[in-house]
């Protein structure tokens, strides 16, 4: 009677033995499509790129862009081109002599933008002082260079430049590499630079 018991049960507890092998078995691809799912997430994920790829990226392009029609029908500079790629530098970091986007100083930033536009510019604050011609401050438009003392305004020479941003007779905005904050947007009105202000010079 045991015996026949026994056989009658080995069959169920087989087939329940399948049914919950079938349900591991059909567990598992699900987890691996979860895991595949998320993988591929994170490969296709912008945020995953590092920083310097994105920005290698963006500058690149935005480079490009701003370097298209950089010459107009007259066969002089674009000033809206030179200003638009200058202004794609934003955020680089400040760097004593440096003279490219991995770091400038704020000659070099300056140096750098004209004579990606092929205009000839010195090196140095100093003989920047020097470069075109000298306009009123009133008549600052976009292109020119704008010179400041160092940080000591006591002192009248030449140490720090930028390229002016903003229109004839509005306050004065210039974008600069400075040693606060690398490569920015600043304005001399109201500010610091009012007391460092000497002149400005016109070279395109």
């Amino acid at each position: 009677m045991k015996k026949i018991f026994a056989l009658m049960l080995a069959p169920v507890v087989l087939l329940l033995m399948l049914m919950s092998a079938d349900g591991e078995q059909a567990a598992s691809p699900s987890e691996d499509t979860n895991q595949v799912h998320f993988a591929s997430l994170k490969t296709d994920n912008p945020a995953s790129e590092s920083k310097s790829a994105r920005l290698d990226k963006r500058g690149a392009v935005a480079k490009d862009d701003a370097k298209k029609g950089w010459i107009n029908a007259s066969g002089t500079t674009s000033t809206d081109s030179m200003i638009a790629y200058a202004l794609t530098l934003m955020g680089t970091p400040y760097k004593y002599g440096g003279t490219s986007d991995s770091g400038f100083d704020c000659s070099g930033f300056t140096s750098h933008v004209f004579q990606e536009f092929g205009v000839p510019v010195s090196r140095s604050s100093t003989t920047q002082s020097e470069d075109g011609i000298p306009v009123t401050r009133d008549e600052a438009r976009p292109g020119d260079l704008v010179i400041f003392t160092g940080t000591n305004p006591q002192v009248r020479e030449p140490g720090h430049v930028g390229i002016v941003i903003s229109e004839p007779g509005d306050t004065i905005s210039f974008v600069h590499s400075s040693s606060n904050g690398g490569v920015k947007i600043s304005q001399v009105e109201g500010t610091g630079y009012e007391v460092r202000f000497l002149d400005i010079r016109r070279v395109l």
